[in-house]
């Protein structure tokens, strides 16, 4: 399965790397491939070492401005010329999208993703992996969102909400038939 990764490529503490680490080494293992930024620093750079350390493949989508900063060892690279174009082409790559802690780059790609997913312009299951509590606020703005009438569509339609990578795994695996 093609995955779709979005994250922060920041340098972050351990309480988000190693969930990192553990989520990219499943991710590998199980065979699967990393789709994202393409970046090689931060947490983008975690996830793909170990995605790519452990047998899985690295498919990168940078942006024009980015691409000094792109993964040269990644098994395929594309250079978009904008990020609207990036994350179209994410999109387009992806089985399954997976969303980590991430700042305002990470925001935008997941609210667009969500509401692509609302107006039915994709289908793909969308995981936010809710690191150390980091999408709590998030959570409860999408349930209010809900609840008050915002969301045509049941917020379990459009998130899954996990708590660690062995779930957001299994929940990605058993929405495509693998288990």
């Amino acid at each position: 399965m093609n995955i779709c990764v979005f994250l922060s490529a920041a340098d972050l503490d351990d309480r988000y790397t190693v969930p990192a680490r553990e989520f990219a080494e499943l991710l590998g293992r199980g065979g699967h491939t990393l789709v994202w930024g393409g970046s090689e620093s931060g947490l983008m750079k975690v996830v793909a070492d170990g995605v790519q350390a452990a047998g899985g493949r690295l498919v990168g989508v940078s942006v024009d401005f980015l691409a000094a900063k792109a993964r040269t060892d990644a098994d395929e690279m594309v250079i978009a010329r904008d990020l609207a174009e990036r994350k179209a082409l994410l999109l387009e790559k992806a089985d399954a999208i997976v969303i980590m802690v991430g700042g305002t780059g990470t925001l935008d790609e997941a609210t667009e993703i969500l509401e692509l997913k609302k107006h039915g312009k994709h289908t793909k299951p969308v995981v936010l992996l809710n690191t150390a509590g980091f999408y709590d606020g998030l959570r409860l703005q999408f349930q209010r969102m809900e609840d008050e009438g915002f969301l045509p569509v049941p917020l379990t339609d459009l998130v899954f909400f996990a708590e660690d990578a062995v779930g957001a795994l299994a929940y990605l695996e058993e929405s495509a038939g693998l288990q």
